[in-house]
């Protein structure tokens, strides 16, 4: 860490499926977005985004967690089994990165970073998931269209009930935006 860097206010977020950061940002480019597999119960619930240039330091050892490369299941959050990319983006002068699921755009004095729609993995399936912004224009690896499953990204839609409809509609899918401060 340099000195400048040490008294410099910055925001940390994972941006799923998209690799373009703007002149405030530094991250990794092109990496890739992983999980447990959808349908093991065990397997670890959070999307993570895993660096293009891994270290290993042991070639075998015993079986216990895996970790899997990530797939838009739905033709609704990109082309049907493609492979998800990541970045790790870290804002300068940021202290606060906010991801509202519902919204499109940030309250006032927040500034956006990306809007998409929530997803996460599918209400019947075995693995926990978690709930993560897929921008709106997502990207994905040149990989794609493999169908190996993995970690499984889905469009979430607002069910009615304890869920206040309106202002939700039942069965919309949701949308979510990133937002700093």
């Amino acid at each position: 860490m340099t000195q400048v860097e040490r008294y410099t206010w910055t925001g940390h977020y994972i941006h799923l499926v998209s690799i373009q950061l703007s002149h405030m940002m530094s991250g990794f480019v092109r990496s890739y977005a992983g999980g447990g597999y959808y349908r093991q119960t065990g397997s670890a619930a959070e999307y993570i985004c895993l660096p293009p240039d891994p270290d290993f330091e042991k070639t075998s050892g015993p079986d216990g967690g895996r970790m899997y490369g990530a797939e838009y299941e739905t033709n609704f959050l990109s082309k049907d089994d493609e492979d998800v990319p990541c970045a790790v983006c870290r804002k300068i002068r940021s202290t606060s990165i906010l991801m509202i699921a519902g919204k499109n755009k940030c309250y006032n004095g927040w500034d956006i970073e990306y809007h998409g729609y929530l997803g996460s993995g599918e209400y019947d399936h075995a693995a926990a998931s978690s709930y993560v912004c897929v921008d709106s224009h997502p990207e994905y690896l040149n990989a794609g269209v493999v169908d190996t499953y993995g970690k499984l990204f889905y469009s979430v839609l607002a069910k009615s009930g304890a869920l206040q409809c309106p202002p939700y509609v039942n069965d919309y899918p949701l949308t979510c935006v990133v937002c700093s401060i």
